[in-house]
C-alpha cells in the first residue's frame, strides 16, 4: 500500500485540492453546500483553523487553511468535514456499484475521493500564487467568463476588502 507523507507543520499555512468520488458535479448543490458549511462550522469549533480562501466547483474544491500555533492536524480536519458531509447527504448520493469490496466492508459513502491533495505554503509568493489560483479556477474550468462572477468563491470577501478589484481576472478571449 502507498504511504503517503503529509507536511507537518504547526501553524502553517496549506493549500488543499478535495475531489468527489468519480469526479461527480455535485459540490454546488444545495444540500451539499448547505452540510459542507455546517461541516466546516462544526469542526471548527473543536478543532480551530482560518480560512484564508476557497472556491467550491460542481466537482472539487480548492482552499488554504491557515492552523493555530503548535497544530499541524489537517487531516483530522478533512476527516471530519467529509464525514459530515457524507452522514448528511450521502444517501442521496450513493451508488454501490461504485464500492470495492474493502470500502464496501468500511461501509465507506460514494461522495468524496478517500484522498485530497496538499501543500504546504512556503511564503507570501507561493500564498499569492495558490490564491490566484483558487480563484481563476472556475473560468479555468469554463464555468463563467469573470472571476467576479462565481458566486462560491472567497474572490467577493478579498475584493471587498480591496485586496483585488472587482474586474480581476476577466477571461482572455482567444
Amino acid at each position: 500500500m502507498a504511504r503517503y507523507r503529509r507536511a507537518n507543520v504547526a501553524g502553517g499555512s496549506y493549500f488543499f485540492t478535495v475531489v468527489t468520488e468519480r469526479r461527480q458535479a455535485i459540490l454546488t448543490d444545495a444540500a451539499i453546500r448547505e452540510a459542507l458549511r455546517t461541516a466546516i462550522e462544526t469542526v471548527r469549533a473543536k478543532r480551530p483553523f482560518r480560512i484564508d480562501g476557497w472556491v467550491l466547483l460542481p466537482d472539487h474544491l480548492h482552499a488554504i487553511w491557515t492552523l493555530p500555533e503548535g497544530d499541524a492536524d489537517c487531516s483530522t480536519r478533512w476527516r471530519l468535514i467529509k464525514s459530515h458531509v457524507t452522514r448528511a447527504c450521502g444517501g442521496a448520493y450513493f451508488r454501490s456499484e461504485w464500492l470495492t469490496d474493502r470500502r464496501a466492508k468500511k461501509a465507506c459513502g460514494t461522495l468524496w475521493r478517500h484522498r485530497y491533495w496538499e501543500h504546504l505554503l512556503r511564503d507570501e509568493a507561493d500564498r499569492r500564487h495558490r490564491l490566484d489560483y483558487l480563484h481563476w479556477n472556475p473560468v479555468k474550468h469554463g464555468l463563467v467568463k469573470q472571476v467576479a462572477d462565481w458566486p462560491w468563491s472567497s474572490f467577493h470577501r478579498h475584493a471587498a476588502l480591496g485586496n483585488y478589484p472587482l474586474d480581476w481576472g476577466l477571461a482572455v478571449p482567444l
